[in-house]
Protein backbone atom coordinates (compact mmCIF):
# COMPACT_ATOMS: atom_id res chain seq x y z
CA UNK A 1 0.00 0.00 0.00
CA UNK A 2 1.30 3.71 -0.81
CA UNK A 3 2.30 5.73 1.79
CA UNK A 4 2.81 8.90 0.18
CA UNK A 5 1.95 10.85 -2.73
CA UNK A 6 -0.66 12.96 -4.26
CA UNK A 7 -4.79 13.00 -3.27
CA UNK A 8 -6.61 10.90 -5.63
CA UNK A 9 -9.21 12.04 -7.54
CA UNK A 10 -11.81 12.46 -5.22
CA UNK A 11 -9.50 14.78 -2.87
CA UNK A 12 -8.97 12.00 -0.41
CA UNK A 13 -5.67 11.73 1.42
CA UNK A 14 -2.85 8.84 0.14
CA UNK A 15 -3.34 5.57 2.18
CA UNK A 16 -1.41 5.64 4.84
CA UNK A 17 0.04 9.33 4.78
CA UNK A 18 -0.50 11.85 7.64
CA UNK A 19 -3.38 13.35 6.05
CA UNK A 20 -5.40 9.86 5.70
CA UNK A 21 -4.31 9.32 9.44
CA UNK A 22 -5.37 12.68 10.99
CA UNK A 23 -8.51 12.34 8.64
CA UNK A 24 -9.45 9.01 10.35
CA UNK A 25 -8.94 10.41 13.98
CA UNK A 26 -11.30 13.11 13.01
CA UNK A 27 -14.34 10.67 11.70
CA UNK A 28 -13.25 8.43 15.15
CA UNK A 29 -14.69 11.55 16.97
CA UNK A 30 -17.70 10.93 15.85
CA UNK A 31 -18.12 7.48 17.36
CA UNK A 32 -18.73 8.95 21.61
CA UNK A 33 -22.14 11.24 20.37
CA UNK A 34 -23.19 8.35 18.33
CA UNK A 35 -22.97 5.57 20.47
CA UNK A 36 -24.47 8.18 23.42
CA UNK A 37 -27.87 8.54 20.47
CA UNK A 38 -28.07 5.01 19.68
CA UNK A 39 -26.78 2.58 21.97
CA UNK A 40 -29.82 2.70 24.80
CA UNK A 41 -32.58 3.89 21.71
CA UNK A 42 -33.70 1.17 19.45
CA UNK A 43 -35.77 3.55 17.71
CA UNK A 44 -32.51 6.07 17.02
CA UNK A 45 -31.86 6.55 13.13
CA UNK A 46 -28.17 4.56 12.25
CA UNK A 47 -26.51 3.00 9.66
CA UNK A 48 -24.18 -0.02 9.66
CA UNK A 49 -22.08 -0.88 6.87
CA UNK A 50 -20.69 -3.70 7.49
CA UNK A 51 -17.58 -4.83 5.72
CA UNK A 52 -16.54 -8.21 6.91
CA UNK A 53 -13.24 -8.89 5.28
CA UNK A 54 -10.73 -11.02 6.67
CA UNK A 55 -7.99 -8.69 6.14
CA UNK A 56 -4.97 -11.22 6.82
CA UNK A 57 -2.02 -12.71 6.40
CA UNK A 58 -2.17 -14.53 2.66
CA UNK A 59 -0.72 -17.28 3.64
CA UNK A 60 -2.40 -18.13 6.40
CA UNK A 61 -5.72 -17.26 5.54
CA UNK A 62 -5.00 -19.73 2.51
CA UNK A 63 -4.59 -22.46 5.20
CA UNK A 64 -8.82 -21.96 6.32
CA UNK A 65 -11.00 -23.71 3.90
CA UNK A 66 -13.91 -21.59 2.32
CA UNK A 67 -11.86 -18.89 3.77
CA UNK A 68 -14.43 -16.24 1.34
CA UNK A 69 -17.54 -17.85 2.48
CA UNK A 70 -16.42 -16.89 6.09
CA UNK A 71 -17.94 -13.03 5.50
CA UNK A 72 -21.15 -14.97 5.92
CA UNK A 73 -20.67 -14.86 9.41
CA UNK A 74 -21.39 -11.58 10.20
CA UNK A 75 -24.27 -12.31 8.66
CA UNK A 76 -25.78 -12.09 12.15
CA UNK A 77 -25.85 -8.43 12.28
CA UNK A 78 -28.51 -8.22 9.97
CA UNK A 79 -30.64 -8.84 13.55
CA UNK A 80 -29.88 -5.18 13.81
CA UNK A 81 -32.74 -4.83 11.49
CA UNK A 82 -34.91 -5.98 14.67
CA UNK A 83 -34.64 -1.82 15.11
CA UNK A 84 -36.90 -0.59 13.56
CA UNK A 85 -35.10 2.61 12.09
CA UNK A 86 -32.18 1.05 11.69
CA UNK A 87 -30.42 0.46 7.48
CA UNK A 88 -27.58 -2.10 7.43
CA UNK A 89 -25.29 -2.08 4.06
CA UNK A 90 -23.81 -5.96 3.85
CA UNK A 91 -21.10 -5.78 1.35
CA UNK A 92 -19.23 -9.36 0.32
CA UNK A 93 -17.41 -10.71 -2.37
CA UNK A 94 -19.26 -12.74 -3.95
CA UNK A 95 -23.18 -12.59 -3.83
CA UNK A 96 -24.94 -13.91 -0.74
CA UNK A 97 -27.50 -16.71 -1.80
CA UNK A 98 -31.08 -14.77 -1.42
CA UNK A 99 -31.83 -18.13 0.76
CA UNK A 100 -29.73 -17.65 3.49
CA UNK A 101 -30.76 -14.01 3.60
CA UNK A 102 -34.29 -14.86 4.06
CA UNK A 103 -32.89 -16.95 6.47
CA UNK A 104 -31.88 -14.45 9.08
CA UNK A 105 -34.63 -12.11 8.38
CA UNK A 106 -37.07 -14.68 9.42
CA UNK A 107 -35.04 -15.27 12.78
CA UNK A 108 -35.81 -11.70 13.67
CA UNK A 109 -37.99 -11.56 16.50
CA UNK A 110 -41.36 -8.95 16.51
CA UNK A 111 -39.94 -6.96 13.24
CA UNK A 112 -42.06 -8.57 9.31
CA UNK A 113 -39.11 -9.88 7.20
CA UNK A 114 -40.36 -7.08 4.68
CA UNK A 115 -40.18 -4.04 6.65
CA UNK A 116 -36.55 -5.53 7.79
CA UNK A 117 -35.82 -6.32 4.01
CA UNK A 118 -36.30 -2.59 2.88
CA UNK A 119 -33.63 -1.53 5.17
CA UNK A 120 -31.03 -3.93 4.31
CA UNK A 121 -28.79 -3.23 1.14
CA UNK A 122 -26.56 -6.16 -0.01
CA UNK A 123 -23.78 -5.27 -2.40
CA UNK A 124 -21.10 -7.62 -3.27
CA UNK A 125 -17.87 -7.45 -5.62
CA UNK A 126 -18.31 -10.22 -7.63
CA UNK A 127 -14.96 -11.39 -7.14
CA UNK A 128 -14.38 -14.25 -5.01
CA UNK A 129 -10.18 -14.33 -5.48
CA UNK A 130 -8.51 -14.54 -2.71
CA UNK A 131 -7.75 -10.68 -2.04
CA UNK A 132 -9.25 -9.31 1.09
CA UNK A 133 -12.53 -7.90 0.36
CA UNK A 134 -11.59 -4.19 1.63
CA UNK A 135 -9.35 -4.79 -0.86
CA UNK A 136 -11.20 -5.38 -3.76
CA UNK A 137 -13.85 -2.55 -2.48
CA UNK A 138 -11.09 0.26 -2.26
CA UNK A 139 -9.88 -0.80 -5.98
CA UNK A 140 -13.61 -0.18 -7.15
CA UNK A 141 -14.76 3.54 -6.89
CA UNK A 142 -18.44 2.91 -8.62
CA UNK A 143 -19.19 0.07 -5.73
CA UNK A 144 -17.47 2.49 -3.13
CA UNK A 145 -19.92 5.55 -4.31
CA UNK A 146 -23.14 2.75 -4.14
CA UNK A 147 -21.99 2.53 -0.73
CA UNK A 148 -21.39 6.49 0.38
CA UNK A 149 -25.40 6.61 -1.42
CA UNK A 150 -27.27 3.69 0.63
CA UNK A 151 -25.75 5.79 3.54
CA UNK A 152 -28.23 8.02 4.12
CA UNK A 153 -26.60 10.45 6.98
CA UNK A 154 -22.68 9.94 7.33
CA UNK A 155 -23.37 11.53 11.11
CA UNK A 156 -25.16 9.03 12.60
CA UNK A 157 -23.38 5.70 10.26
CA UNK A 158 -20.41 3.42 11.70
CA UNK A 159 -18.29 0.98 9.52
CA UNK A 160 -17.67 -2.28 11.42
CA UNK A 161 -15.66 -5.05 10.34
CA UNK A 162 -13.98 -8.67 11.29
CA UNK A 163 -10.28 -6.99 11.77
CA UNK A 164 -9.17 -3.31 11.16
CA UNK A 165 -6.01 -2.74 9.15
CA UNK A 166 -4.85 -0.10 7.29
CA UNK A 167 -6.72 -0.84 4.57
CA UNK A 168 -10.06 -0.81 6.89
CA UNK A 169 -8.38 2.52 7.82
CA UNK A 170 -8.62 4.06 4.36
CA UNK A 171 -11.96 2.17 3.71
CA UNK A 172 -13.53 4.95 6.42
CA UNK A 173 -11.99 7.63 4.94
CA UNK A 174 -12.94 7.00 1.29
CA UNK A 175 -16.62 6.47 2.81
CA UNK A 176 -16.39 9.59 5.01
CA UNK A 177 -18.17 7.08 8.32
CA UNK A 178 -15.88 6.33 11.70
CA UNK A 179 -15.04 2.76 12.09
CA UNK A 180 -15.89 1.09 15.13
CA UNK A 181 -12.99 -1.18 15.57
CA UNK A 182 -9.09 -0.83 17.20
CA UNK A 183 -7.01 1.85 15.29
CA UNK A 184 -4.80 0.07 12.95
CA UNK A 185 -1.93 1.81 14.29
CA UNK A 186 -2.32 -0.06 17.65
CA UNK A 187 -2.40 -3.74 15.90
CA UNK A 188 1.06 -4.55 17.43
CA UNK A 189 -0.38 -4.33 20.75
CA UNK A 190 -2.58 -7.83 19.23
CA UNK A 191 0.40 -9.56 18.50
CA UNK A 192 1.59 -12.68 20.22
CA UNK A 193 4.68 -10.73 20.99
CA UNK A 194 2.54 -7.54 21.83
CA UNK A 195 0.25 -9.77 23.73
CA UNK A 196 3.40 -11.05 25.80
CA UNK A 197 4.49 -7.67 26.66
CA UNK A 198 0.76 -6.36 27.31
CA UNK A 199 0.20 -8.88 29.64
CA UNK A 200 3.15 -8.32 31.89
CA UNK A 201 2.33 -4.61 32.01
CA UNK A 202 -0.75 -5.98 33.46
CA UNK A 203 0.46 -8.23 35.88
CA UNK A 204 -1.18 -11.22 33.83
CA UNK A 205 0.11 -14.58 34.57
CA UNK A 206 1.60 -15.85 31.55
CA UNK A 207 3.72 -18.60 29.83
CA UNK A 208 7.37 -18.72 30.71
CA UNK A 209 8.84 -17.71 26.85
CA UNK A 210 10.24 -15.45 24.15
CA UNK A 211 9.35 -12.87 22.16
CA UNK A 212 9.79 -10.42 19.19
CA UNK A 213 11.93 -13.76 17.37
CA UNK A 214 12.78 -13.34 13.49
CA UNK A 215 15.00 -16.07 12.48
CA UNK A 216 16.30 -19.88 13.41
CA UNK A 217 18.95 -18.44 16.03
CA UNK A 218 16.46 -16.80 17.56
CA UNK A 219 14.23 -19.59 17.88
CA UNK A 220 16.89 -22.12 18.51
CA UNK A 221 18.31 -19.61 21.15
CA UNK A 222 14.75 -19.35 22.62
CA UNK A 223 14.13 -22.97 22.97
CA UNK A 224 17.48 -23.93 24.34
CA UNK A 225 16.92 -21.40 27.30
CA UNK A 226 13.53 -22.36 28.05
CA UNK A 227 14.86 -25.93 28.31
CA UNK A 228 17.91 -25.26 30.57
CA UNK A 229 15.04 -23.50 33.12
CA UNK A 230 12.67 -26.07 33.34
CA UNK A 231 14.39 -29.36 32.56
CA UNK A 232 11.50 -31.28 33.21
CA UNK A 233 9.71 -29.39 30.12
CA UNK A 234 8.83 -31.74 27.86
CA UNK A 235 7.57 -29.45 25.14
CA UNK A 236 7.46 -25.74 23.25
CA UNK A 237 5.44 -24.33 21.38
CA UNK A 238 6.89 -21.53 18.57
CA UNK A 239 4.15 -18.78 16.59
CA UNK A 240 4.02 -16.67 14.47
CA UNK A 241 2.84 -13.08 15.55
CA UNK A 242 0.10 -12.75 13.37
CA UNK A 243 -1.19 -16.62 12.88
CA UNK A 244 -4.81 -16.69 13.78
CA UNK A 245 -7.02 -20.06 14.95
CA UNK A 246 -3.47 -21.42 15.91
CA UNK A 247 -3.09 -22.48 12.53
CA UNK A 248 0.20 -20.62 12.79
CA UNK A 249 1.69 -22.42 16.13
CA UNK A 250 4.44 -25.61 16.06
CA UNK A 251 5.33 -27.99 18.61
CA UNK A 252 9.22 -29.09 19.61
CA UNK A 253 9.02 -31.58 21.65
CA UNK A 254 12.69 -32.63 23.98
CA UNK A 255 12.08 -35.88 23.65
CA UNK A 256 15.59 -37.44 23.95
CA UNK A 257 17.36 -33.96 24.75
CA UNK A 258 20.72 -33.93 26.36
CA UNK A 259 21.94 -31.56 29.08
CA UNK A 260 24.25 -29.00 29.35
CA UNK A 261 26.74 -27.87 26.50
CA UNK A 262 25.48 -30.47 24.32
CA UNK A 263 21.37 -29.12 24.73
CA UNK A 264 22.31 -25.85 21.95
CA UNK A 265 23.60 -27.69 19.14
CA UNK A 266 21.02 -30.93 19.56
CA UNK A 267 17.88 -28.05 19.70
CA UNK A 268 19.66 -26.53 16.59
CA UNK A 269 20.20 -29.29 14.48
CA UNK A 270 16.59 -31.31 15.04
CA UNK A 271 15.20 -28.11 14.74
CA UNK A 272 14.02 -27.97 11.52
CA UNK A 273 12.96 -32.00 11.25
CA UNK A 274 11.17 -32.33 14.93
CA UNK A 275 8.88 -29.00 14.97
CA UNK A 276 5.50 -29.76 14.21
CA UNK A 277 2.88 -27.87 12.53
CA UNK A 278 -0.68 -27.18 13.31
CA UNK A 279 -1.35 -26.21 9.47
CA UNK A 280 -1.38 -29.35 7.44
CA UNK A 281 1.05 -28.96 4.92
CA UNK A 282 2.97 -26.38 6.24
CA UNK A 283 6.64 -27.01 6.12
CA UNK A 284 9.91 -25.44 7.83
CA UNK A 285 11.20 -24.55 4.40
CA UNK A 286 7.36 -21.88 3.85
CA UNK A 287 7.49 -20.91 8.10
CA UNK A 288 11.16 -19.64 7.93
CA UNK A 289 10.05 -16.74 6.05
CA UNK A 290 6.87 -15.93 7.64
CA UNK A 291 8.53 -16.16 10.85
CA UNK A 292 11.23 -13.14 9.43
CA UNK A 293 8.77 -11.27 7.83
CA UNK A 294 5.99 -10.83 11.04
CA UNK A 295 8.26 -12.17 14.37
CA UNK A 296 6.90 -14.52 16.18
CA UNK A 297 7.26 -15.98 20.03
CA UNK A 298 8.24 -19.80 22.14
CA UNK A 299 6.89 -20.43 25.19
CA UNK A 300 6.29 -23.44 27.34
CA UNK A 301 3.69 -25.40 25.73
CA UNK A 302 1.52 -26.41 29.15
CA UNK A 303 0.23 -29.04 29.98
CA UNK A 304 -1.73 -31.54 32.43
CA UNK A 305 -4.03 -34.27 33.16
CA UNK A 306 -7.03 -31.95 32.69
CA UNK A 307 -6.35 -28.84 30.65
CA UNK A 308 -8.75 -26.26 29.09
CA UNK A 309 -8.71 -23.47 26.65
CA UNK A 310 -10.68 -20.66 28.07
CA UNK A 311 -11.40 -17.12 26.83
CA UNK A 312 -12.82 -13.58 28.13
CA UNK A 313 -14.22 -11.46 25.56
CA UNK A 314 -14.14 -7.81 26.10
CA UNK A 315 -15.42 -4.26 25.03
CA UNK A 316 -14.23 -0.82 24.93
CA UNK A 317 -16.70 1.37 24.02
CA UNK A 318 -16.93 4.92 22.65
CA UNK A 319 -17.23 6.07 25.71
CA UNK A 320 -13.27 4.16 26.95
CA UNK A 321 -15.10 2.20 29.52
CA UNK A 322 -13.78 -1.68 29.21
CA UNK A 323 -16.48 -4.28 30.18
CA UNK A 324 -16.68 -8.24 30.56
CA UNK A 325 -19.26 -9.31 27.63
CA UNK A 326 -18.60 -13.10 27.46
CA UNK A 327 -16.70 -16.25 28.40
CA UNK A 328 -16.08 -19.65 26.60
CA UNK A 329 -14.40 -22.79 26.36
CA UNK A 330 -12.59 -23.05 22.98
CA UNK A 331 -13.05 -26.61 21.71
CA UNK A 332 -9.11 -27.16 20.11
CA UNK A 333 -8.30 -29.86 17.51
CA UNK A 334 -4.86 -30.43 15.36
CA UNK A 335 -2.21 -32.51 16.16
CA UNK A 336 -1.39 -31.02 19.35
CA UNK A 337 -4.65 -29.04 20.25
CA UNK A 338 -4.13 -25.76 19.24
CA UNK A 339 -6.49 -24.89 15.88
CA UNK A 340 -9.93 -23.40 16.86
CA UNK A 341 -12.64 -26.09 16.01
CA UNK A 342 -15.42 -24.63 18.09
CA UNK A 343 -16.60 -23.29 21.58
CA UNK A 344 -19.03 -23.37 24.28
CA UNK A 345 -20.69 -20.54 26.69
CA UNK A 346 -20.26 -19.84 29.01
CA UNK A 347 -17.13 -20.32 30.48
CA UNK A 348 -17.87 -23.62 32.99
CA UNK A 349 -14.56 -24.58 34.77
CA UNK A 350 -13.95 -23.05 38.54
CA UNK A 351 -11.39 -20.94 36.36
CA UNK A 352 -14.03 -18.61 35.01
CA UNK A 353 -13.92 -15.72 37.88
CA UNK A 354 -9.81 -15.75 37.73
CA UNK A 355 -9.69 -15.17 33.50
CA UNK A 356 -12.37 -12.65 33.87
CA UNK A 357 -10.28 -11.24 36.52
CA UNK A 358 -7.30 -11.08 34.20
CA UNK A 359 -9.03 -10.26 31.07
CA UNK A 360 -10.61 -7.09 32.60
CA UNK A 361 -7.25 -5.70 33.63
CA UNK A 362 -6.13 -6.89 30.24
CA UNK A 363 -9.22 -4.61 28.86
CA UNK A 364 -8.22 -1.78 30.93
CA UNK A 365 -5.00 -1.23 29.85
CA UNK A 366 -6.15 -1.54 26.30
CA UNK A 367 -8.92 1.18 26.75
CA UNK A 368 -5.58 3.13 28.63
CA UNK A 369 -3.89 3.04 24.96
CA UNK A 370 -6.76 3.98 22.93
CA UNK A 371 -8.20 0.12 21.50
CA UNK A 372 -11.57 0.24 20.88
CA UNK A 373 -14.44 -2.23 20.16
CA UNK A 374 -14.65 -6.34 20.67
CA UNK A 375 -11.44 -8.38 21.36
CA UNK A 376 -10.63 -11.69 23.24
CA UNK A 377 -8.04 -12.95 25.82
CA UNK A 378 -7.29 -16.53 25.50
CA UNK A 379 -6.17 -18.50 28.47
CA UNK A 380 -4.85 -21.89 29.04
CA UNK A 381 -6.25 -23.32 32.49
CA UNK A 382 -4.32 -26.13 34.02
CA UNK A 383 -5.61 -28.33 36.82
CA UNK A 384 -2.70 -28.84 39.50
CA UNK A 385 -4.56 -30.92 42.07
CA UNK A 386 -7.30 -29.36 44.03
CA UNK A 387 -7.16 -25.87 42.26
CA UNK A 388 -6.26 -24.59 38.91
CA UNK A 389 -3.69 -22.58 37.46
CA UNK A 390 -4.35 -19.90 34.25
CA UNK A 391 -2.10 -18.69 31.87
CA UNK A 392 -2.72 -15.51 29.35
CA UNK A 393 -1.52 -16.92 25.82
CA UNK A 394 -2.56 -13.92 23.30
CA UNK A 395 -5.10 -11.47 22.45
CA UNK A 396 -6.95 -11.30 19.27
CA UNK A 397 -8.10 -7.56 18.50
CA UNK A 398 -10.44 -8.50 16.27
CA UNK A 399 -13.94 -10.28 15.78
CA UNK A 400 -12.99 -14.25 16.54
CA UNK A 401 -14.93 -17.61 16.54
CA UNK A 402 -16.81 -16.90 19.42
CA UNK A 403 -18.17 -13.33 18.39
CA UNK A 404 -20.67 -14.52 16.05
CA UNK A 405 -22.18 -17.16 18.21
CA UNK A 406 -22.74 -14.94 20.86
CA UNK A 407 -24.50 -12.38 18.93
CA UNK A 408 -26.96 -13.93 17.29
CA UNK A 409 -27.67 -15.32 21.06
CA UNK A 410 -27.59 -11.92 21.95
CA UNK A 411 -30.54 -10.49 19.41
CA UNK A 412 -32.92 -13.74 19.74
CA UNK A 413 -32.95 -13.38 23.27
CA UNK A 414 -32.38 -10.15 24.48
CA UNK A 415 -30.24 -11.43 27.12
CA UNK A 416 -27.10 -10.37 29.33
CA UNK A 417 -24.35 -12.20 30.78
CA UNK A 418 -23.93 -11.32 34.13
CA UNK A 419 -19.75 -12.01 35.48
CA UNK A 420 -20.40 -11.92 38.66
CA UNK A 421 -22.98 -15.17 38.74
CA UNK A 422 -21.21 -16.38 35.21
CA UNK A 423 -24.64 -17.09 33.82
CA UNK A 424 -26.41 -15.81 31.08
CA UNK A 425 -30.43 -15.17 30.62
CA UNK A 426 -32.94 -14.25 28.14
CA UNK A 427 -34.94 -10.87 28.34
CA UNK A 428 -37.76 -13.53 30.17
CA UNK A 429 -35.33 -14.72 32.57
CA UNK A 430 -34.66 -18.26 30.65
CA UNK A 431 -30.79 -19.31 31.47
CA UNK A 432 -29.02 -19.97 27.99
CA UNK A 433 -26.26 -22.06 27.14
CA UNK A 434 -25.00 -22.97 23.58
CA UNK A 435 -22.61 -25.10 21.74
CA UNK A 436 -20.88 -23.79 18.44
CA UNK A 437 -18.76 -24.52 15.38
CA UNK A 438 -17.79 -22.97 12.18
CA UNK A 439 -15.97 -26.26 11.11
CA UNK A 440 -18.99 -29.15 10.60
CA UNK A 441 -17.67 -30.45 7.47
CA UNK A 442 -17.99 -33.91 6.06
CA UNK A 443 -18.95 -35.15 2.03
CA UNK A 444 -22.50 -35.62 2.66
CA UNK A 445 -23.08 -32.33 2.57
CA UNK A 446 -21.30 -31.39 -0.88
CA UNK A 447 -23.69 -30.40 -3.30
CA UNK A 448 -26.19 -29.74 -0.63
CA UNK A 449 -27.69 -26.19 -1.28
CA UNK A 450 -28.77 -23.99 1.77
CA UNK A 451 -32.52 -24.25 1.18
CA UNK A 452 -31.86 -28.10 1.31
CA UNK A 453 -30.35 -27.82 4.44
CA UNK A 454 -32.52 -25.65 6.21
CA UNK A 455 -35.12 -28.80 4.64
CA UNK A 456 -33.78 -30.73 6.78
CA UNK A 457 -33.60 -28.58 9.75
CA UNK A 458 -36.94 -27.87 9.93
CA UNK A 459 -38.55 -30.75 9.18
CA UNK A 460 -36.05 -32.65 11.94
CA UNK A 461 -37.61 -29.73 14.34
CA UNK A 462 -33.90 -28.68 14.63
CA UNK A 463 -34.61 -24.84 13.97
CA UNK A 464 -34.77 -22.14 16.58
CA UNK A 465 -37.85 -22.00 18.30
CA UNK A 466 -38.54 -18.31 19.72
CA UNK A 467 -41.07 -19.28 21.74
CA UNK A 468 -39.19 -21.69 24.15
CA UNK A 469 -35.94 -19.75 22.72
CA UNK A 470 -34.09 -23.61 22.20
CA UNK A 471 -33.05 -25.08 18.99
CA UNK A 472 -30.06 -24.38 16.80
CA UNK A 473 -29.29 -21.33 14.40
CA UNK A 474 -26.75 -22.13 11.12
CA UNK A 475 -24.09 -20.02 9.49
CA UNK A 476 -21.54 -20.44 6.51
CA UNK A 477 -24.22 -21.43 4.26
CA UNK A 478 -22.45 -20.53 1.56
CA UNK A 479 -19.95 -23.20 2.03
CA UNK A 480 -21.86 -25.98 1.48
CA UNK A 481 -22.11 -26.82 -2.06
CA UNK A 482 -18.48 -26.88 -2.99
CA UNK A 483 -16.64 -27.47 0.14
CA UNK A 484 -19.25 -29.79 2.31
CA UNK A 485 -19.32 -27.09 5.13
CA UNK A 486 -21.12 -25.36 7.70
CA UNK A 487 -21.10 -23.60 11.00
CA UNK A 488 -24.24 -24.05 14.21
CA UNK A 489 -24.79 -22.92 17.30
CA UNK A 490 -27.30 -24.49 19.23
CA UNK A 491 -28.71 -23.54 22.31
CA UNK A 492 -30.24 -24.97 25.48
CA UNK A 493 -31.22 -24.54 28.92
CA UNK A 494 -27.55 -25.39 30.22
CA UNK A 495 -24.15 -27.01 28.79
CA UNK A 496 -25.48 -30.55 28.55
CA UNK A 497 -28.96 -29.42 27.30
CA UNK A 498 -26.62 -27.24 24.65
CA UNK A 499 -24.15 -30.55 23.98
CA UNK A 500 -27.41 -32.64 23.42
CA UNK A 501 -28.57 -30.52 21.08
CA UNK A 502 -25.22 -30.03 18.77
CA UNK A 503 -24.93 -33.91 18.89
CA UNK A 504 -28.22 -34.38 17.77
CA UNK A 505 -27.89 -31.77 14.96
CA UNK A 506 -24.61 -33.34 13.41
CA UNK A 507 -26.36 -36.72 12.86
CA UNK A 508 -29.41 -35.68 12.21
CA UNK A 509 -27.78 -33.76 9.37
CA UNK A 510 -25.33 -36.43 8.04
CA UNK A 511 -27.68 -39.39 8.17
CA UNK A 512 -30.19 -37.07 6.36
CA UNK A 513 -27.58 -35.81 4.04
CA UNK A 514 -26.57 -39.19 3.00
CA UNK A 515 -29.86 -40.17 2.60
CA UNK A 516 -30.33 -37.16 -0.05
CA UNK A 517 -26.87 -38.34 -1.83
CA UNK A 518 -28.54 -42.27 -2.34
CA UNK A 519 -26.56 -43.67 0.85
CA UNK A 520 -27.50 -45.84 3.75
Amino acid sequence: MRTAGPPDDAGHPPPGSPGERRRFAELQERLAPLFRRVFHDRHAPQTVVVVPSMSLDAGELAKLAAATHYEERLLCLLMLLRQPRTHVVYVTSAPVDPAIVDYYLHLLPGVPPGHARRRLTLLACDDDGATPLTAKLLARPALLARIGAAVADPESAHLTCFNATALERTLAVRLGIPLYACDPALAHLGTKSGSRELFRRAGVALPDGFERLRDVHDVAGALVALRRADPTLRRAVVKLDEGFSGEGNATFAYDGAPGGAALAAWVRDELPTRLRFEAAGETWERYLPKLAAMGGVAECFLEGADARSPSVQCRVDPLRRASIISTHDQLLGGPSGQVYWGCTFPAAGPYRADIQDAGLRVAALLADEGVLGRFAVDFVSVRRGDRWESAAIEVNLRKGGTTHPYLTLQFLTDGAYDPDTGTYRSAAGRPCCYCASDNLGDPAYLGLTPDALLDIAVCHDLHFDAATQRGVTFHLLGALPAYGKLGAVAVGESHAAAERYFRGTVDTLLRAAWRRRGGA
